[in-house]
């Protein structure tokens, strides 16, 4: 019942194994597309990971102990997680049998587990894989724990999702998370001519040639994944003229590169990530790759303008007052043209935001306003802030002592609008940089204008 049909199954000796493999390879070839025909059969055939596979790792280790716990492989589409969990399976002499979140149920997986815990009691081990396992549901998920705990299965759950966010943490205190990285581009190149060289499973027989450019521009157009990859020179390879995949078969055979973007997945969130950082540390070229990157997979434009908004108030702040005009000019403007006008004023702004002075003096303020709200009673407005609209209230002393700011020269006063209790609190302490440091000079000139007039408050009424 497995759907991957290319690592060993059942509990055959490994020659009736390899037999069988052989000719599941030989009668099938034709029928199964290159990136499933190329799947490497063992691990000394397995491309990248070696973080996770190589000599000398836990997972190696155990591999060679026969001992394997459970196990989640976390990575980006085309890195080879079915295929490794497979090679896994087979490493340890266990049945394997393959699911998809997509297309199966719990119901389906409970019979298999049911079956698991049987060959147990019999001295079978059974690797149950779940391909995209962050598509069931915690209620879903939970469905698995009494069957790992008991160990009558061992699970290997597959996802390109962060597991923090999309597997239920009793699952995850369970099992080992391995993240998977995506492939460089010499290793999809040697996948690439491995399988224009193989007779048997790849595209031998055809007699192909391809250069080194050519194989390289795939490799980096199919952005580490092996898959897309093999997917292209298969494509190439069936409308190259001569058998010869040259720079124009290519840029027929290639589609649109595709990024690795998930607008609602933890992608998204780190190249947002990467953005906002890129402009908060000033550096303007890496602010406009990651717009680039983000405006090339499709991100909503107007979500970008309010993003950069954001960043101009809080990151920019007073130390550039025009940034948040630029900022509102710039949503105007994508609203307005639309892409791929508008995202030229993304752009702009990205630059602009990026080379202002920086100061988050504000938003420090508000934060300390709010760490003081929270942590202190309610403090009651001083009587002479208060209007007093009628007899009754005057005579109670509201409005008593206020000071009209406009009927003094300058227009300062010297009371305070604090409460008493707060009195001494700054809130805003602006920075030395850009317009922030002429705030700073008008601050320390008021606190001077108004020390200066409580003296003479004093002097004349001893």
């Amino acid at each position: 019942m497995s759907l991957f049909d290319l690592a060993p199954l059942g509990r055959g000796s490994e020659a009736q194994q390899d037999e069988g493999q052989k000719k599941n390879d030989r009668g099938t070839a034709g029928d199964r597309p290159l990136a499933d025909r190329m799947r490497p059969r063992t691990l000394d055939e397995y491309l990248g990971q070696e973080h996770v596979i190589g000599h000398g790792t836990a997972l190696r280790q155990q591999l060679e102990t026969g001992h394997l716990s459970s196990l989640i492989l976390w990575g980006p589409p085309g890195v080879g997680k079915t295929t490794l969990a497979a090679l896994i399976a087979n490493s340890v002499h266990a049945d394997f049998i393959s699911f998809s979140a997509v297309l199966s149920g719990v119901k389906e997986i409970k019979a298999v587990m049911a079956d698991s815990e049987k060959a147990r009691r019999m001295g079978h081990r059974t690797v149950l894989f779940i391909d995209e396992i962050h598509r069931f549901n915690k209620a879903q998920q939970d469905a698995f724990l009494p069957y790992v705990e008991r160990g009558d299965v061992t699970l290997i759950g597959a996802t390109t999702e962060n597991p923090s966010f999309e597997v239920v943490s009793a699952l995850l205190s369970r099992t080992k998370v391995y993240a998977l990285l995506a492939l460089e581009p010499g290793q999809i190149v040697e996948l690439l001519r491995r399988a224009l060289t193989d007779q048997e499973r790849g595209l031998g027989a055809m007699k192909l040639t391809a250069g080194d450019d050519e194989l390289m521009q795939i490799a980096i157009d199919s952005n580490g994944d092996a898959r897309s990859a093999l997917n292209t020179l298969e494509l190439a390879a069936g409308i190259a003229h001569d058998g010869a995949i040259t720079r124009e078969v290519l840029s027929n055979a290639m589609q649109r590169k595709s990024l690795l973007y998930d607008k609602s997945g933890e992608e998204h969130f780190n190249i947002i990530s990467a953005l906002h950082k890129s402009v908060r540390s000033s550096d303007a070229d890496a602010a406009l790759y990651w717009l680039g990157r983000m405006l090339e997979s499709g991100e909503d434009r107007m979500y970008l303008a309010r993003r950069l908004v954001r960043m101009a108030i809080e990151d920019i702040g007073l130390a550039d007052p025009r940034a948040i005009e630029q900022a509102q000019a710039c949503m105007q403007a994508v609203h307005f043209l639309g892409p791929p006008e508008g995202d030229l004023a993304l752009g702009q702004l990205a630059v602009y935001l990026a080379l202002a002075p920086k100061s988050d003096s504000t938003y420090r303020a508000m934060n300390r306003v709010s760490e003081i709200i929270a942590t202190s009673v309610a403090q009651p407005v001083p009587m002479h802030l208060r209007n007093a609209p009628t007899q009754l209230m005057k005579q109670m002393g509201y409005a008593k002592g206020y000071e009209h700011a406009h009927k003094n020269p300058d227009a300062v006063t010297e009371m305070s609008c604090l409460p008493d209790s707060l009195a001494d609190v700054r809130f805003f302490e602006p920075s030395d940089r850009g317009y922030e440091q002429k705030l700073r000079e008008r601050m320390e000139w008021l606190k001077s204008a108004q020390a200066a007039l409580r003296e003479a408050k004093q002097r004349d009424n001893p």
